[in-house]
């Protein structure tokens, strides 16, 4: 069984934070299980490094097994190390423009955040300041917000004195976001219905975008739970646990020079059931709300990533242009019955495959075959 990549998958999350506290050691570890370079840019804090990481899924190898899979391809995501920041980055200071700019490019942000002591050189900024961190960073993030609200209400104004309606509307919303950036709090805060998020998405608002907590803690701290480390680090009512991630970055680097069997007796050792990079990517799904159907076949068993909610009309698309073109319909069956009874031939006689219409919201875990005329 050969085991392929999947770039087709757009996703894309950037690392940011202020200047040295472990972005691109973080960036490193993650490319020590990376698939392919999406970029060749040297490591330096001007231009972003990009790496394309499978998406570890534990059901695709037992479905490529079932289906006697020539390959196996997982799907993918994308990790961009952006500049570091620093204060008054939204007015260029450092090298402030260059990292709004990459940030604007990504789907989500991971903000990683010091909870270690410096080991080589002298300690960031003396003590570690973790609230302070997330708020220098959140505070530029939001200011840029400001001045970019500012440009797109001048731009709305020009077009309402023609009578626009959707000028008009989007004029109400960025009136509703101007109330939540005015307090310094983040556009997402401002709880936008699909509809208004759809009618201002040409803004590309920086703190709309899903956010991921970080936190770079120390070996022996690895194995924390984030409410252990949001209650040690006075951080309640800043970050949700649902948004953290605990990981050591120096730790994970370490762990992809070891082989398979020894890097899990190493996590066996500190309690831990899998890697810190392992969470952050399960993390990064969830806070993105991404599904994961399957579509196994002797030639190939693929993973594919869709937003929760996609219909099967699109999902065929993913595949291929004309699956979309000439659908007719989608064959549905739950991936545990697809394992028990031995593939599609087993599925199809014990009658547990359905067959959905192209409105059909493909679900996390499905294994579908589509069919199409033509």
């Amino acid at each position: 069984m050969v085991f392929g990549y999947n770039l087709f998958m757009s996703l894309s999350i950037g690392i940011v934070g202020l200047p040295n506290v472990g972005k691109s050691t973080l960036f490193n570890a993650l490319m020590k299980g990376a698939v392919a370079e999406a970029a060749d840019y040297p490591f330096t804090t001007i231009e972003p490094n990009v790496g394309v990481i499978e998406v570890p899924d534990e059901r695709l190898a037992a479905l490529g097994k079932v289906a006697q899979s020539e390959k196996i391809v997982p799907t993918t995501i994308k990790f961009v190390d952006i500049a570091g920041l620093v204060a008054g980055a939204h007015k260029g200071e450092g090298l402030g423009n260059k990292f709004l700019a990459h940030i604007r490019e990504v789907d989500a942000i991971a903000l990683v955040v010091r909870l270690f002591e410096g080991k080589k050189g002298a300690p960031i900024a003396g003590e570690i300041k973790p609230r302070d961190e997330i708020e220098t960073v959140m505070l530029e993030l939001v200011l840029a917000d400001y001045e970019t609200l500012g440009k797109r209400k001048a731009a709305l104004q020009h077009q309402s004195k023609t009578g626009d309606k959707d000028a008009a509307d989007s004029m109400a919303i960025c009136e509703k976001i101007e109330k939540v950036l005015g307090k310094n709090r983040p556009v997402v805060e401002a709880k936008l219905t699909d509809e208004e998020k759809e009618l201002i998405s040409g803004a590309n608002f920086l703190t709309s975008k899903p956010l991921l907590f970080v936190f770079n803690v120390s070996e022996a701290e690895a194995e924390r739970s984030p409410e252990a480390i949001i209650e040690k680090s006075a951080l309640k009512g800043l970050v949700e646990p649902s948004q953290a991630v605990v990981v050591s970055a120096e730790m994970e680097f370490e762990l992809y020079e070891l082989d398979e069997a020894d890097r899990q007796k190493y996590l066996a050792d500190l309690g831990l059931n899998e890697t810190g990079l392992s969470s952050l990517i399960r993390t990064a799904y969830r806070q993105l709300d991404l599904v994961t159907f399957f579509t196994p076949q002797v030639k190939e068993t693929r993973a594919w990533t869709l937003k929760r909610g996609t219909s099967a009309l699109v999902a065929a698309g993913k595949i291929h242009s004309d699956f979309k073109e000439k659908f007719v319909k989608a064959e549905v069956v739950k991936e545990k019955d697809f394992l028990t009874y031995g593939g599609w031939s087993g599925v199809r006689s014990a009658g547990k495959t359905r067959f959905e219409g192209k409105n059909y919201s493909v679900r996390d875990g499905d294994v579908v075959y589509f069919h199409h005329g033509g």
